[in-house]
């Protein structure tokens, strides 16, 4: 990671430490004795430190008396963090960390409050660390710490050199910085691009072909007018094959990786503000250690975890750990811990500060208690450092190179059975030398390795490599970034998206988007009303005196603030608030925020009350009176108007039944669509206080002026929908993929964004605390018609990505936030935020969006089906040259003892050419065509009844041409009788011509898988293909016309060449009626035919099987659990289903009740 700078970077990272509310009260949180494992993304849940119970408080009071072991009791795996080595503190960094897992106010309470922190870590509350620290100057027992009685008289034994800042304090707790995640060498890329099963089986026959070959060439004596011995070169070009599939591969990844490092340089180097000796100063957050003392300002991203000290109104954003946008209000660490000691009810008061979260509101200090990787942001980083399983096509391709060893080996052995024979049988009459003999029996060792040769599809790895590499390539144009390669293949057949809400379907920025101020109203889209206009039109149509009444309403009363964030300038505050100004910046001409401020003379500033869900301010009218302004929720304030002002010209009117009838049905109108009703009410006062009024040094409650208000208008707020999200949602529903949404949001906010996206159609909506409790058997049922989960923690994200992988489902799964990172790395592949995900999501994720749009999945989508097509093209091609080579080698073998192609023309053809077209079907670019199709289950064959069709049907016309030309050729052309040496020349010429040729049409054949006949379709926007197959043309006519002893081969003359190409170009013709023939009719010819084969196939891997099993005891031991790993992951999310499965089981699913309630916005 760039910088390995531990601090999350700008704007982002946070940790769910965050405990959904719970209804039901204030409830003791029970310590378990089996609490965590070290992963904090495996079950069981209750040990996640970054998931969300059901059942828990955000801080549960604790009533009885506290157990300090259990409370501050190592987990499982982490006891390591427990013990440190002349431990000069009060508290080992693990011992810290459980206040964060979760959020434990038990622990807090175990280890002394604050004042037990301040003694433990030898700081101070006030002056924070001493600037002249080196080795702490006395010893600190956890009991002393804990009662107060601290002694000093046990001195530290010095552990480091005087000069050394910090140093007992670094040795202890370490620095905030994340270990250097190791970039891979490049020698480990290529041994694990090397490490596949098809490499290693090519390695063994290009080991075998090419000890033979240089036997053949330099162990036999040679007479003079024998052609050059050239069949080493078999073996070598396989050598070459390998390397550069395996240098394509590691090189692409290698790439990858540097990308993605790339990509996550940020400024993570910032700095913030301690106090240390006293005195406040300007650090790097690399330099943060635990016991410092640390502002806290709007607008912050907090680098560490630590404990809230003092201040006033702090409010922190933890979204982007728990997926909710509320603020999280924080309490002061010293009356936490008097409400823990008298035992008061302690919900809602939360002192913890977790590293990652952003400062909304307030100011205040606090105390650092875990940096690096002791901090919940450290330890979720590190998790998620782990290895991808294994994707659908790589076990389908280990499954098919395994299927096709076996084939090749039964094929290879049953032609040396057969040689063999004939070899033995006429050995009593062979009068040969004994040399000649074994030579004999050295050339039927050298046919049947080529067989084997032939029947490997060495460009099967190549082709997909190219396919993955090209692929990756162009979608990084398209704004995906690909982590990892084989998951563009696995996107490709996605059955499922499990999207995000906040920041990937929506803009994740709070936004007006209509409003109602007298008469006038507006919608965010001419459409979206009818009779409404644009917010543009409706704000050139105010007065200048409306404008101004409207931005004295959102400015002057609001406690946001102008801050430069992302290094743009903008509003910083509540989500709310920043909206309302934004809108008045853009629309009404606002000046900047303070000019306008500066203006007004605020006589008194009334902060939010939360149970008149508003808030007001006081500024002295030019005129001389003063004018009270509310902001609030609509429904709320309109009960507190007696009258309305006309927005054209400020005229006030009484707030008739009508009136408030019709504002009533608006806000209705605003709430079914999920918008955030805010409501702008004012009223003038000749003086202040008002008359009448109880007042205190001059201020006034808001509760006592909430009569008479005049109603100005109000405002529907939302996070909108990002351009593109409902048109791609399309896409993909009609590629047959379903789209989910998973959020932590509420029900009714979640209906109608997804509504608007076109996600919720008729499906089922459902909240997290109702799916959790589902048992296995209801959750299947429930699944396929889940299109909204919301209210959800992470771990029903990552229940709900498992439980659909377990039913056959391929899954992808989008998020930006630290909360996804379980679900994304659960997933088959995982689409993080390139621009407002978190680092974490990142890390766990294999695409990253660059754009942060939902639009570039589908992207991601043409392409993965492009590479599984391209796969799929090049294997119809290469199994159809497989079995027509090693059909012709072993008939021709038997029948005469020699192959007809000989073995430099079986490397032209099964490897120059496999490669050529590799290149040439894996470049084919996608079209949205290639949406019109379900994707393919994992299920699925590899090779399907319409590619059979065309292997088998192209097999028989290359058989049937190659074979005529080679035993009836002489007599067809006429030649002598027996046929001379130039002829047998031209005759074998023209069948290794007609053969090649037969590859170059079948090429054209296959860039088509379905029944369609457009073979030529989108051929031109592929350069690849065109300057491939003119290149291979090219090198056919060089090697006919200069080939000769090499490729034992003689030019053609012009009729000769005729008959080759046409010949060749039947299978043209052919494939259209290869098309025609009905699907269904193959698949039973094939079933009947095909049982014999399988049987044949079954009993010969039962006898290979038998054959390597001691051959794999005795060198397989050391690989054995490296080959088990991929049944291993499977297994693994199998288990973690199983253990995430919740044990509150129902009688079945119950629709949840829903009741929002909004601080700002009231009862909806």
């Amino acid at each position: 990671m760039a910088g390995d700078s531990l601090a999350p970077p700008q704007p982002t990272l946070s940790v769910n430490t965050h405990v959904r509310q719970n209804s039901d009260g204030d409830d003791t949180i029970a310590p378990s004795n089996s609490s965590t494992i070290s992963n904090p993304f495996l079950t069981p849940t209750r040990s996640n430190p970054f998931l969300t119970p059901s059942n828990r408080s955000r801080a549960s009071s604790v009533a009885t008396t506290i157990d300090v072991q259990d409370a501050l009791r190592p987990d499982p795996g982490t006891e390591a963090d427990f013990q440190v080595d002349n431990n000069p503190f009060a508290y080992s960094p693990g011992q810290l960390g459980k206040l964060y897992n979760p959020k434990s106010l038990q622990a807090f309470k175990a280890i002394g409050g604050l004042q037990g922190l301040e003694r433990g870590l030898q700081t101070d509350l006030t002056a924070g660390l001493s600037l002249d620290e080196t080795s702490v100057p006395a010893r600190v027992t956890f009991d002393e710490a804990v009662s107060g009685a601290v002694s000093h008289s046990e001195k530290t034994p010095s552990t480091t050199h005087a000069s050394d800042a910090f140093a007992d304090r670094i040795r202890v707790y370490g620095k905030n910085v994340l270990p250097a995640k190791k970039a891979t060498p490049l020698w480990v890329l290529m041994w694990r691009a090397y490490n596949d099963k098809v490499l290693i089986l090519l390695t063994v026959a290009a080991v075998i072909s090419l000890a033979l070959g240089l036997y053949e060439t330099f162990g036999v004596e040679h007479k003079p007018g024998d052609p050059p011995a050239v069949d080493w070169i078999e073996g070598l070009a396989i050598c070459v094959a390998i390397i550069i599939v395996t240098l394509v591969g590691s090189l692409n990844d290698w790439q990858k990786e540097r990308a993605f490092v790339k990509l996550n340089t940020k400024k993570e180097d910032r700095e913030i503000k301690v106090i240390r000796s006293g005195k406040s100063y300007q650090i790097s957050v690399h330099d943060i250690l635990v016991g410092d003392v640390l502002h806290l300002e709007p607008g912050d991203m907090i680098p560490v975890d630590g404990i809230f000290i003092e201040g006033h109104d702090l409010k922190c954003d933890e979204s982007s750990a728990t997926g909710e946008s509320d603020a999280i209000k924080k309490t002061g660490g010293h009356q936490v811990f008097k409400a823990l000691q008298e035992g008061q009810k302690t919900k809602n008061l939360d002192p913890f500060i977790i590293s990652g979260a952003k400062v909304l509101e307030g100011m205040g200090t606090f105390v650092s208690t875990s940096v690096g990787v002791n901090s919940s942001f450290g330890k979720i980083m590190i998790s998620v450092r782990t290895d991808a399983e294994v994707t659908p096509l790589q076990r389908k391709l280990e499954g098919l190179a395994i299927a096709i060893a076996k084939l090749g080996a039964t094929a290879a052995l049953t032609l040396f059975t057969v040689l063999l024979i004939r070899f033995l049988v006429n050995l009593p009459r062979n009068a040969g030398a004994p040399v000649e003999k074994a030579f004999e029996f050295l050339d039927i060792l050298i046919v049947t390795v080529t067989i084997i040769v032939v029947a490997v599809p060495e460009g099967l790895p190549l082709a997909v490599t190219l396919a993955l590499a090209f692929a990756t390539t162009r979608l990084v144009k398209k704004n995906n970034l690909v982590r990892v390669l084989r998951s563009c293949e696995t996107m490709g057949n996605a059955t499922t998206i499990c999207s995000d809400k906040t920041g990937t379907l929506t803009t994740n920025k709070m936004t007006v988007v209509a409003g109602t101020f007298g008469t006038s109203s507006f919608a965010k889209s001419e459409g979206d009303e009818s009779g409404a206009q644009t917010v543009s039109q409706w704000a050139s149509g105010l007065s200048s005196a409306a404008k101004e009444r409207i931005i004295q309403s959102i400015a002057i009363n609001s406690t946001a603030f102008e801050g430069v964030e992302d290094g743009q300038a903008g509003f910083i505050g509540s989500k709310t608030e920043t909206a309302l100004l934004q809108l008045a910046k853009d629309h009404l001409g606002m000046q900047p925020l303070s000019e306008v401020r500066a203006n007004e003379q605020v006589v008194q500033m009334m902060p939010f009350d939360s149970g008149k869900k508003c808030m007001g301010a006081v500024i002295k009218a030019p005129s001389g009176g003063y004018r009270l302004l509310v902001k609030g929720a609509s429904e709320i304030l309109l009960g507190y108007c007696a009258s309305k002002a006309d927005s054209r010209d400020m005229s006030e009117a009484d707030l008739t039944p009508s009136d408030q009838k019709a504002l009533r049905t608006t806000i209705d109108s605003y709430a079914k669509k999920s918008l955030r009703t805010i409501g702008l009410v004012y009223r003038d006062y000749p003086e202040w206080p008002p008359a009448g009024v109880e007042s205190e040094n001059g201020n006034v409650q808001l509760a006592d002026v909430l009569h008479d208000l005049v109603f100005l208008g109000l405002v529907g707020i939302q996070d909108p929908v990002r351009p593109g999200v409902p048109e791609a949602v399309k896409k993909a529903q009609h590629a047959g993929v379903v789209v989910r949404m998973v959020t932590g949001d509420n029900a009714v906010t979640a209906q109608a964004i997804a509504t608007e996206c076109g996600i919720y159609t008729d499906g089922i909506i459902m909240e997290g605390p109702v799916f959790r409790t589902l048992s296995d058997d209801d959750m299947n049922e429930i699944l396929p018609k889940l299109q909204v989960l919301a209210r959800s923690s992470p771990e029903d994200k990552r229940v709900l990505v498992t439980r659909l992988k377990a039913l056959g489902e391929t899954v992808a799964v989008t998020g930006d936030g630290t909360n996804d990172a379980p679900a994304l790395k659960a997933a088959d592949v995982g689409f993080s935020m390139g621009i407002a995900g978190t680092e974490v999501a990142k890390e766990a994720s294999a695409i990253v969006l660059m754009d942060d749009n939902f639009a570039s999945i589908i992207e991601a989508l043409k392409w993965g089906r492009a590479v599984n097509d391209a796969v799929q093209k090049f294997l119809q091609f290469q199994i159809t040259v497989n079995i027509t080579a090693v059909l012709i080698a072993f008939i021709s073998a038997v029948s005469t003892g020699t192959s007809v192609l000989t073995a430099v023309q079986l490397l032209w053809v099964n490897l120059i050419m496999d490669t050529f077209a590799a290149l040439a079907l894996a470049t084919d670019p996608p079209t949205d065509k290639i949406l019109d199709r379900p994707p393919q289950p994992k299920s699925a064959p590899l090779i399907t009844t319409n590619m059979w069709k065309m292997i088998i049907g192209q097999s028989i016309l290359q058989l049937v041409v190659t074979l005529t030309l080679y035993y009836a050729g002489p007599k067809i052309f006429g030649f002598d009788s027996p046929v001379t040496k130039e002829q047998s020349f031209r005759l074998s010429t023209m069948v290794f011509n007609t053969f090649v040729w037969m590859q170059i049409f079948n090429e054209f054949n296959n860039r088509r898988l379905d029944n369609k006949f457009n073979i030529l379709e989108g051929v031109h926007r592929n350069k690849f293909f065109i300057g491939i197959n003119f290149i291979m043309v090219g090198a056919q006519v060089g090697i006919v016309f200069g080939g000769y002893d090499a490729f034992s081969v003689r030019p053609l003359d012009g009729p000769s060449w005729a008959i080759c190409v046409v010949l060749a170009a039947l299978s043209l013709p052919w494939a259209v009626c290869v098309r025609l023939f009905p699907d269904p009719w193959f698949a039973r010819i094939a079933k009947i035919v095909g049982t014999p084969v399988a049987v044949a196939y079954r009993a010969s891997g039962r006898f290979f099987s038998r054959v390597g099993r001691p051959i794999k005891k005795m060198f397989g031991r050391g690989k054995s659990k490296d080959a088990n790993q991929p049944e291993q992951e499977e297994n693994l999310g199998a288990v973690d289903t199983a253990q995430g499965a919740p044990e509150v089981l129902v009688s079945g699913p119950a629709a949840p009740v829903i009741n929002i309630e909004d601080v700002e916005k009231g009862h909806s």
